[in-house]
Formats: structure tokens, sequence, C-alpha cells
């Protein structure tokens, strides 16, 4: 903290959740905006959680004012390699699978970004135009320098952080990949270019079920955007007419986390994102075909989060009882008086949420249930999301401004039944097939949240169900695979081209 208000200070890092050796636990990640970030490696065994700090050993060193990470294998050699976004010019880290990376100059590989004022938040790897590689879509902020800044205050009239309305939008990027280790920009062609606003959260899906991955962009403060794919390597926003774009009063948030997920069990992707205290998130349902309707009031989403500020956060099934429920990770971006008056030196801190869906088309606060990690209170940014402890229920670590890291573990969803699933693709759609007909939709995916790289596998809840399901996946290029019979309460891996 400068003393100055200077705005990159209070908009925060987020983590990654990756296996970066192989070795089928989880590494973690932690982007710092001042220092050198960190990569810790897991060092599971016998269920007992371990970390060594190999940042130094690892090859990777970072520059600039640190923001995000996304976790992908960009060149199909079977190791997840590292993506960071920065306030100045991006990194792109390549893993050399025996524990090393090597950063890819991304001038030569062609994924810096503008170099001059550039501020990327959040990224996303996808493969968009089903070639079998993966792309990567790059959102970018504000245009802001300490030279320019402006001088911003509160209500009361004491100094504050000011609104990104202040500063002028910079275009998202997607480049796309040539298969030989760089990529090239393709924001215009690809019809991204006509409209931008300031890019915090990125989600991927196939919103309208057309076998193609459309992208989801949050953007503060201005109407979010849904690029729908075209199938020849262009995308239209559809944000406005999909009813994704704008809360049900036709008004645009301070939107900052996002994700996509089935929260209704009808087989499409749903919407959430969080917004700015007083605001309460937005609540997008899926009709079909990528028709949206903001349910956020029906729903309780909306009043359960007015008093909250809400960055990182994602669609997890906390008790695996087959149903998504949502954590989010929150804390101010302006002062709060109440504990300015009170002297308290961090004025911006609150609580996380936890969130449980009841299966009927509404939510309830689970928050007090959660144990003591959510009565602690911080200025939660960055969250990722994984199983880090192998043990078949979704942990969380969030990145913090100002404070700690913090690795929240569940201890509620080994009470249900559970498969996990590991697919050699991201973006691959996976239907779980019960006893009594119905089924479970999930995806392989990395983003979404906030600035954050989650993990990848898919981990489905079975609640009492002891039967091992039938599963079906439809990969990226189309292709569809049945497996008759997965084991339960353990992870599988399911390749393409071994199923029927």
């Amino acid at each position: 903290m400068s003393g100055k208000f200077h705005y990159p200070e209070i908009i925060g890092s987020g983590a990654a959740m990756f296996d970066m050796d192989n070795d089928g636990d989880l590494d973690v990640f932690l982007v710092q905006y001042v220092g050198e970030s960190r990569l810790f490696r897991n060092d599971l065994s016998n269920g007992k959680l371990a970390f060594t700090d190999v940042t130094r050993q690892s090859g990777i060193v970072t520059h600039g004012n640190g923001m995000g990470a996304a976790a992908g294998d960009f060149d199909n050699d079977g190791c997840v390699d590292l993506y960071l976004t920065n306030r100045g010019p991006n990194q792109l880290f390549h893993n050399n699978c025996d524990g090393t990376f090597t950063e890819v100059p991304p001038k030569r590989a062609g994924v810096a970004g503008a170099t001059e004022g550039n501020w990327s938040v959040s990224g996303a790897w996808v493969d968009y135009d089903r070639d079998g590689w993966l792309d990567l879509f790059v959102g970018n902020y504000v245009k802001w320098s300490e030279a320019a800044s402006e001088p911003c205050h509160a209500a009361s009239g004491r100094p504050d952080y000011c609104s990104p309305n202040v500063y002028q939008p910079l275009p998202s990027r997607l480049y796309h990949n040539n298969h030989d280790g760089t990529f090239t920009d393709v924001t215009a062609n690809a019809g991204l270019a006509v409209e931008y606003g300031p890019a915090l959260g990125v989600s991927t899906a196939d919103f309208d079920n057309d076998g193609w991955m459309d992208i989801y962009v949050a953007n503060d403060g201005q109407p979010n955007q849904l690029w729908r794919n075209g199938h020849d390597g262009t995308f239209r926003n559809a944000g406005l007419r999909s009813g994704a774009s704008l809360d049900a009063s036709g008004k645009a948030k301070g939107s900052m986390g996002v994700d996509a997920g089935d929260v209704d069990n009808d087989g499409d992707e749903d919407l959430f994102m969080t917004e700015l205290t007083g605001e309460g998130a937005n609540f997008f349902v899926n009709q079909g075909a990528g028709a949206f309707e903001e349910r956020g009031v029906r729903s309780g989403l909306n009043s359960l989060t007015t008093s909250r500020t809400g960055f990182g956060a994602a669609w997890i099934d906390v008790d695996n009882d087959g149903w998504l429920d949502l954590l989010t990770v929150n804390g101010a971006v302006q002062t709060m008086e109440a504990l300015a008056r009170a002297k308290d030196p961090f004025p911006f801190h609150q609580r996380k949420q936890l969130l449980r869906n009841l299966g009927n088309g509404r939510f309830e606060d689970a928050t007090g249930r959660g144990g003591l990690a959510f009565e602690l209170s911080a200025v939660g940014r960055g969250a990722a999301f994984g199983d880090i402890d192998n043990d078949g229920d979704v942990d969380v670590l969030v990145n913090n401004n100002n404070g700690t890291a913090r690795l929240l573990i569940n201890n509620v969803g080994t009470k249900n039944h559970w498969i996990g699933l590991k697919l050699d693709k991201l973006g691959a759609r996976v239907q779980v097939m019960l006893d009594d007909g119905t089924s479970i939709w999930r995806r392989a995916r990395s983003d979404g949240s906030y600035a954050s790289a989650n993990d990848p596998r898919v981990l489905v809840g079975l609640g009492p169900s002891a039967r091992a399901p039938r599963v079906r996946v439809i990969w990226p290029d189309g292709k569809t695979e049945n497996w008759s019979a997965v084991e339960i309460d353990r992870y599988t891996s399911l390749t393409e081209g071994t199923g029927k």
C-alpha cells in the first residue's frame, strides 16, 4: 500500500491449481502483484498434505505486476503449461515435463499483448476451432498509469480508490494456436475487436449446445459479452440478444468473477457472476440454445450476496449430492466506512460465502456451517478450485490482498459417493447417467472464477448411490464415446479413442 490509492493496488491477484509434474496431485501457483510469484509442489502422501517451494529450481521467474494464471497444455506434449497475466507484458512458460519450465519469449510466441499500457487479468485456454490444439483468450482491463492517476474520493470526502469508469477499457485478445509453439493474434479477424469492455472474468463453454466452444466475458461496470462461436473462426456478441449481458432491470453491474455450470441439471450451462456491494450477484439460467433468464432475485442469490463484493467464485458440488453449490471469495474495492471509523488499518475485508443449492431453483446461505475458515475476514481476490488432497471433494485455494493465502480443505463431500474423471482434452463435456434415469452434466475446464486456474478434472457427486454409472463424453472435436461402468470413489483416466 502506497497511501496514494493507486488503482491496481485494490484489484488483486489470482492463483492456480494444476498438476505441474504429472504425479497425480495438484500443485499450487500463487500470483504476486509485488515481488516474485511462487510455485509450490504438492508432496501428498497417504492423504497428508505437504508443500515444497520449488520456485527457484522450476525456472519460473516472473516480472511486472502479476495478476492471473491460466493453465493448459498448448503444445500437446502431455504436460501442463502456464500463461501469466500482468500489468505489463504477459509471460508464457512451457512445461519441460521434468518439473522445470522454460519461458517462451511472449513476442516470439505471439502472446505478449500490447506492451504499452497492457493490463491483463483473466485468461482462458480454449480450442475454439476444434482442431485439437488449445487457443488462448486474454481478458484485458483498463489503461492506467501512475503518472496519469486521478485522485478519487469516497462519499465521506476521504481519499479512496476510483471506479473503473474513470479509465479507458483495453481490448481483449484472442490468439490462435499455430501448432508449432507460436500463436497468431486473430482478435480482429474473429470479430472480437468491434466491442470490448474492462474485462475481469472469463468462462468458456458451449452455451448453445451446438458443439462449439463460446466465450463469456465479465466486464467491470459495462455490459458483459457472450461471444457465440460461428464455426468458421469468427464470433458474434450475443450478450444482449441472449439475455446474459445485463441484470433483470437492464443494468450493467461491476462483474468480477464468473463461472458456468449446469446448476439445474437440465443439460446446459448456466452463469453466475460476482458483483459490487449493494448490487447482488447475477444468475443467468440457460433456457436452452443459449437463451438466458436472469433469476438472481427468484433464486435468492441476489439478496444473499448484496452485502459483499465478490471476486473468485465457482460452481462446486460441496457436499457431492449431485447439485452444484456456490463458494464466493469477497473483499471491498472502496473503503468500508464502518471499518474506517473503527480505525481498521485495511478497511476492505469481508467474509467468504457458501451458498447451497436446494435443488428447487433456490439457494440457502450455508456459510455458518462452513467451519472456522468462513469466520475469517479478508480482502479476497483470486480463488482456484480443485481436489488438492485427492479425497473426492473440491477444496479452495484463496489469494488475498495484503494478507496470507488460505487453503480451505473440504471435509463434507466425502460423506457421499463420487466419481472423478481425468480427461485429456479441455472443453470435453461429460454426461453421467444414473440408474434412476437422470443425468448429471459436467465439463473439463480450467478457466472461470477470477484470474485463476482450476483443477481440470471432472468430479461428480453421486449422493448415496453406490452403483457404477455409465459415462458419455463429447470431445471438443464433436466425437462421442461411452463407458459402460466407471468405478466410484476414485479417479479414472478417460482418453479419446478408448471408449465405445
